[in-house]
């Protein structure tokens, strides 16, 4: 898609009140940032007047816009102070939530007109203010992401890792001779990718079971929501937040059988899929009012069907006659385990776009519990079946 033209003057003058760049890192243009040059006291502000020096010694290096968006951020603290650890963030392209506020300030002394009311946009344009509005619930951030956003890097990891559940899935349905409830197959389990928990000393199934499922049903849904869910999420908050919500879903599901369904194997993406998309509508309902994604009511009830519906057939399949007994078909309970990461951590990370995650303290709280989760389900598989003497299926 590429870098997508100016925005018109009205949507620029609101996106330059969020969007505060770092200046060109040259030493010799760099202006100081000391704290003896501006807080020679060491009270922990600076005055509104050197701020507003430095801005028109060095307002060749901004463009007009930017510049009055700064001057109006100095005029909007009333007690001619401003924070120094916000100058510092300022200059360092950080943005703190007391920043946030102050940024507001000055930006309704520039502009009150919504993103959504420019006219005049490309197609990729209003793609990329499409997904705004579908991801994140604040006007400002919006508009920042709108100017900001240059589809480089593109949404790579739900595209790979859409792609490569593809290629298994139309592999092994060659390979099986079989496409719908390929599960059923006396030989599916055979797969290495397969967790299977007479296999659980290989610690890749925990994490390669996503790329087998049980049949074009299970993949199609699949699919659909890491395409139409997964990508927008990427394009906004970038591969490495929504990977690792993706990725701690998946883990998070297979443990979870490990420990609530030891019996059975795992097969699929739901895990991630489920950590995305609870992320996604947990965080629709905790900002209603401010998510202005069209018909949200009703998108929100089909999501909901749609992953009723799946977690149904999982339910059904974990209970149905086994086509390789005495293993059980694959357990549902990883679907839960990714509810349980999106709900939790994928929730902190939707909430706080392009903000520091380790600044915020439920991130570390539910870092820690996850942690713990994943420790004790180490010691369980390594203990716990030895101590409740349970008979496991044979290994495929």
């Amino acid at each position: 898609m590429g870098e997508h033209p100016s925005p018109g003057p009205a949507v620029a003058a609101c996106a330059d009140a969020e969007r505060i760049e770092e200046l060109e890192p040259e030493a010799e243009e760099r202006p100081p940032v000391a704290p003896e040059d501006f807080d020679p006291g060491n009270t922990g502000y600076i005055s509104t007047g050197k701020f507003r020096s430095l801005l028109e010694s060095h307002s060749s290096k901004l463009d007009p816009h930017k510049r009055d968006v700064l001057l109006a951020l100095a005029d909007s603290h009333a007690d001619g102070q401003i924070c120094y650890q916000d100058f510092v963030n300022l200059m360092s392209n950080k943005r703190s939530n007391s920043f946030r506020q102050a940024i507001l300030q000055g930006n309704r002394r520039l502009c009150s007109k919504a993103l959504l009311e420019e006219k005049g946009l490309n197609l990729s344009q209003r793609l990329i203010r499409h997904v705004a509005y579908e991801t994140l619930p604040r006007e400002i951030d919006r508009k920042w992401y709108y100017d900001s956003y240059t589809c480089c890097p593109p949404p790579w990891f739900m595209i790979t890792v859409t792609l490569l559940e593809v290629a298994f899935f139309l592999y092994n349905g060659v390979s099986l001779d079989q496409f719908v409830l390929q599960v059923t197959h006396p030989r599916y389990l055979k797969n290495s990718l397969v967790y299977h928990p007479q296999l659980r000393a290989q610690a890749w199934r925990y994490l390669t079971y996503i790329f087998m499922h049980a049949g074009i049903e299970h993949l199609g849904l699949n699919v659909v929501l890491q395409l139409l869910v997964g990508v927008p999420l990427e394009m906004v908050h970038g591969a490495t937040r929504i990977g690792l919500v993706y990725v701690a879903g998946v883990v998070a599901g297979s443990l979870a059988v490990s420990v609530a369904d030891m019996t059975a194997p795992v097969v699929g993406s739901s895990g991630g899929v489920y950590a995305l998309v609870s992320a996604h509508l947990a965080n629709i309902v905790m900002n209603w009012s401010g998510m202005k994604c069209q018909f949200k009511l009703l998108r929100m009830a089909v999501a909901l069907v749609c992953m009723s519906m799946e977690f149904g057939r999982a339910v059904w399949l974990r209970f149905h006659p086994s086509a390789y007994p005495p293993c059980p078909h694959p357990s549902f309970v990883a679907h839960l385990g990714g509810v349980a990461v999106g709900i939790t951590l994928g929730v902190v990370v939707l909430r706080n776009y392009e903000q520091r995650l380790q600044d915020q303290s439920l991130w570390w709280i539910f870092v820690a519990m996850y942690t713990i989760f994943v420790l004790f389900a180490v010691f369980w598989n390594i203990f716990a079946y030895t101590l409740l003497d349970l008979k496991l299926p044979p290994p495929p």
